[in-house]
């Protein structure tokens, strides 16, 4: 069964943890910027919320890549990314409603979560288990549109 990563962000505590693992997996380094989750936090409202790439049904970054290096493999609920087809126009990054397709001037290529080929390192080194790595199921997509709510509510309030 296909898995998603799902967001609790009442559990977060805005330690940026799983940015660093992140960056660190990928990269081999820490370099903020060379990663493929940001955590946002609302001081105010005091929450802070990790995203990445939510792996859109519809993935706008998809219809936008004009080479075919932003892809959904056929059978496969994961959004890909093949740098080796990217010319470097950045209309995924424009694309994404999220703001989770980054362009890294590094590397010269985009920055989008991949979920770690299934085993996702922002998972493993988040300490209050904000993040899970959980089956794909009618539950699961319940869950994430009760998150999607409360976000944008919170985003209403701004």
């Amino acid at each position: 069964m296909p898995k998603v990563l799902m967001i609790h962000p009442d559990k977060c505590t805005g330690c940026q943890n799983c940015e660093l693992a992140c960056g660190f997996s990928h990269e081999n380094q820490f370099r903020p910027t060379a990663t493929r989750v940001h955590v946002y936090s609302w001081e105010r409202e005091g929450f802070s919320v990790p995203m990445m790439c939510q792996q859109c049904d519809s993935a706008s970054c998809v219809k936008v890549c004009p080479t075919g290096a932003m892809h959904r493999a056929k059978g496969s609920t994961l959004v890909e990314y093949s740098r080796e087809k990217c010319i470097g126009c950045r209309m995924c990054t424009i694309a994404c409603p999220f703001g989770n397709a980054v362009y890294d001037s590094v590397t010269e290529s985009i920055l989008k979560c991949d979920t770690c080929g299934g085993d996702p390192a922002c998972v493993q080194f988040c300490p209050s288990q904000a993040l899970e790595f959980v089956d794909d199921n009618i539950s699961t997509r319940s869950r994430k549109m009760a998150f999607a709510g409360k976000f944008k509510s919170a985003f209403e309030g701004a």
